[in-house]
């Protein structure tokens, strides 16, 4: 890859994932040159994986020359790069950009999750001190905040409760670069976004986690008890307390415990990209940015949206009181054990200042989307039209 001049190369983790992948895009569309260090995963080379990814994206052939591929793991103490491959990293990469990420949030992968967020981290930044590198970009959560209630400040703030592994760990990371960029004179940028779906304006996503997992669990009742009454006679349907009406609209008897605060911050995949690349062009000096909706979605409206797209009824939140007076029903003991670890995030009360945000992205005008119906709509259409990522190529939902 030869460089032309006022270009740059970066050096990108997760490139085959969600967000690393638009940022990939990106970048390559303004002319960069990008190094790519993944995995090899279910008979396909890590180049085979990127490469596919790009066919999703429409890439245009001619501007692959400008990626070069490496194969590797970020558990490995050299990145599972030969002699060779981590010499010319060293002497090429101008920036890095660390999107590579294990997302579960399950204690029982604890060591998993450790060995990508923690271990792995610490191996790139030895690679990133020995390089010519001089900035390094960490792409985290807003969720680092912990578990804790009100406003989150844009910031470092020390955290000791977490709701789960992954946010614990990510806060982790975030201290383990910030020491050790702050030691080795290395520019450093901590970019914090919320709940990332699809793409606003078609809806298009790689991942079917997050806000859609509970969505798609309230699909999934739908259609097994709408087949239940129209093919089976309903007597599973009407143990369950659920008829269909005449209209067509099935009724769900399900409480959603939270509050009438409780509220999810959501931004579309194209809203943080664009963020991301103005953030990184016009923010020299680095720093923690939350790159977040300046408005919670309520857990109400999200409901609503649900029974308005699905046609269903008899969803509704509950307080946590309602609870103990009233036992969960079957349904909502199904309900509550498919999503039961996004449920601190349907309690939510966090809210994320972003006042060193905005100002940057104001002077692009970039202003993020409320998430109302009609972008709700736009990307559960484009869930079902890809029965949520299973006519997908497998190969591109894997990170």
């Amino acid at each position: 890859m030869k460089q032309q001049q006022g270009k740059r190369t970066f050096l990108i983790t997760g490139g085959t994932g969600f967000i690393g992948s638009h940022i990939a895009v990106r970048l390559l569309s303004q002319g960069h040159f990008l190094l790519i260090l993944a995995r090899s995963q279910k008979q396909l080379s890590a180049t085979e994986r990127f490469f596919r990814l790009l066919d999703w994206f429409g890439v245009e052939k001619h501007q692959r020359s400008r990626i070069q591929v490496l194969e590797g793991q970020l558990d490995h103490p050299t990145l599972g790069l030969n002699a060779g491959e981590y010499i010319s990293v060293l002497d090429r990469v101008d920036e890095t950009i660390h999107c590579a990420s294990d997302t579960s949030f399950s204690v029982l992968k604890r060591e998993e999750v450790e060995k990508t967020n923690v271990e792995g981290l610490k191996n790139l930044l030895d690679l990133v001190v020995r390089s010519r590198c001089r900035s390094f970009h960490l792409i985290s959560t807003a969720y680092v905040a912990g578990a804790v209630n009100g406003l989150c400040k844009e910031d470092y703030v020390p955290t000791e409760t977490f709701h789960n592994v992954y946010e614990e760990t990510k806060a982790r990371g975030e201290q383990i670069a910030m020491a050790r960029c702050l030691e080795k004179g290395i520019k450093l940028g901590v970019y914090r976004p919320s709940i990332v779906c699809g793409d606003a304006n078609t809806g298009r996503t790689l991942r079917f986690n997050a806000l859609y997992y509970p969505v798609r669990t309230m699909h999934f009742f739908q259609k097994i008890y709408t087949r239940d009454i129209l093919e089976q006679g309903g007597s599973k349907a009407r143990s369950m307390g659920i008829h269909l009406d005449q209209a067509g609209t099935l009724h769900l008897p399900v409480r959603i415990e939270s509050s009438e605060s409780g509220g999810i911050n959501l931004i579309p995949v194209n809203h943080f990209v664009e963020s991301f690349i103005s953030l990184l062009e016009d923010a020299p000096e680095g720093g923690v940015f939350h790159i977040v909706n300046p408005r919670n979605t309520e857990i109400s409206h999200l409901i609503d949206y649900t029974q308005r797209f699905f046609r269903l009824e008899g969803i509704r939140i509950a307080a946590s009181e309602e609870f103990r007076i009233t036992s969960r029903n079957a349904l909502e003991v199904l309900f509550e054990n498919h999503v039961r670890a996004y449920s601190p995030y349907m309690k939510d009360t966090r809210v994320f200042e972003n006042h060193r945000t905005e100002n940057i992205l104001s002077q692009r005008n970039i202003v993020c989307p409320e998430f109302n119906y009609d972008l709700f709509a736009t990307c559960m259409q484009y869930a079902l039209d890809v029965d949520w990522g299973r006519l997908l190529e497998p190969e591109i939902t894997s990170s």
